[in-house]
């Protein structure tokens, strides 16, 4: 053996912010401090759209969404909150409303405090408040909507709507110096300023420092990177994490993950959102489902019992196991709003569905439940593993309906058991 030291198991990194609290009703959800890092998404409909903004809400919180945004920007949409609240509510969807507000937001705010009233958290974009002798006034209007109703805000900065003063005087201050900044530092540090400048600043006006978030979005990886880490630097605010207009498919999705996965393993972010283009036909909660595999992947959170599968080669010519796999996948994701009651711990479980018996056994057992599926030339016999030990072979052409049965049994039977033990101890 080396004379090395042993290899420490890596782990983010921990980054203590302030604490902050978005309320609905009875539920909070705590963000920063101590608290998971916490997913968010935004719906896509017409918010003036009751019954259909409400059924998105509810399809993204059911897949794991613990604060969704919805858009607000006419006096329609504004009267239409407290409706898509009421019908959440009679739907049994605690999840909290997030406002987001741009150019009118002040006067929406004060005009329909049913709206104000009625949303969890507002989401500021400093420079989409008003230009001049305005801004100040109407970013005032919306801290005061804030004050009065008790309620958080998001001061969300994005490099595609910035403000636009505030760039120019920092371009000025930046021609003076001995030896000028490149033009995208300086862009970096136009974000951070408006982002800070815009806390200390409704700070001033009354809000207590958890009571403010900050973000500073933009939409290509190292730039998000690089603004994140010195913002991180010079405040303690929670700080929501999201690559802006990442695009679709492969390419958004890929480039979502690179980034926040290598700022919160530094311990940077306590929301996140994958600002994911669907593809046509897909559905919103996608961009949640990549949320939660990230923070998963880390190992910052735990959402629905993962499935190892085997990428199959040519020992793999069947594709029984792919289609074992995505079956398991998707009854278990499906199955996790009622198992998340009913069976508390059951997102921990390890499922392994591989394609032959070069890594099929060994993966099998160390996962809770496995199953090697004959490769090529292999015996038609497929083992079954339960709790790192062999317990029994399936073979025929129901084997993907008997193992599905067998994982049904085994969260009811250990899950259940745990749940049980759990209510009588209380």
């Amino acid at each position: 053996m080396s004379d090395c030291l042993p290899i420490e198991p890596a782990a983010p990194r921990a980054r203590r912010s302030r604490q902050a609290r978005v309320v609905w009703g009875d539920h909070v959800v705590t963000v920063g401090g101590d608290a998971p890092v916490r997913v968010q998404s935004m719906t896509n409909t017409d918010t003036v759209d009751v019954i259909g903004t409400a059924i998105q809400v509810k399809e993204l919180a059911q897949a794991g969404s613990e604060l969704v945004r919805i858009t607000v920007n006419t006096p329609e949409a504004a009267q239409a909150v407290p409706h898509i609240r009421e019908q959440l509510d009679r739907m049994g969807i605690v999840v909290p409303l997030v406002g987001d507000f741009h150019y009118n937001g002040h006067t929406l705010l004060t005009q329909y405090p049913a709206c104000a009233e009625t949303l969890s958290k507002y989401r500021i974009n400093p420079g989409n408040v008003g230009k001049g002798d305005k801004r100040d006034r109407q970013f005032g209007q919306m801290v005061e909507a804030a004050l009065q109703w008790n309620k958080p805000v998001r001061i969300g900065v994005n490099w595609g709507s910035l403000d636009q003063e505030l760039l120019a005087g920092l371009m000025d201050e930046n021609s003076r110096r001995a030896e000028p900044w490149d033009a995208k530092s300086v862009m970096y540090e136009a974000l951070i300023t408006s982002a800070l400048e815009s806390a200390a600043f409704a700070q001033e006006l009354g809000m207590a420092p958890e009571q403010i978030l900050l973000s500073c979005k933009v939409s290509g990886v190292q730039d998000l990177i690089s603004v994140y880490r010195e913002l991180a630097k010079r405040c303690d605010y929670p700080l929501h994490l999201g690559l802006t207009e990442a695009g679709m498919g492969t390419k958004g999705t890929v480039a979502s993950t690179t980034a926040l996965s290598i700022l919160l393993q530094e311990g940077i972010g306590d929301t996140i959102r994958v600002s994911l283009t669907p593809q046509p036909g897909e559905s919103r909660t996608q961009e949640v489902v990549i949320a939660s595999e990230i923070l998963q992947a880390l190992g910052l959170r735990v959402f629905v019992p993962s499935v190892t599968a085997c990428p199959g080669c040519g020992r793999t010519t069947s594709t029984t196991f792919q289609e074992l796999a995505k079956q398991i996948d998707d009854f278990l994701r499906m199955q996790m709003p009622v198992w998340r009651k009913q069976y508390p711990g059951v997102e921990t479980m390890k499922v392994a569905v591989m394609g032959c018996i070069v890594n099929g056994p060994g993966e099998s057992k160390h996962a809770d439940i496995g199953i090697s599926l004959p490769g090529t030339g292999e015996a038609p016999a497929a083992p079954v593993f339960i709790d790192g030990e062999k317990r029994l072979t399936l073979r025929g052409e129901g084997i993907a309906q008997e193992f599905q049965k067998i994982v049904e049994d085994y969260i009811a039977k250990r899950f259940g058991a745990q749940a049980q033990a759990a209510s009588e101890a209380a």
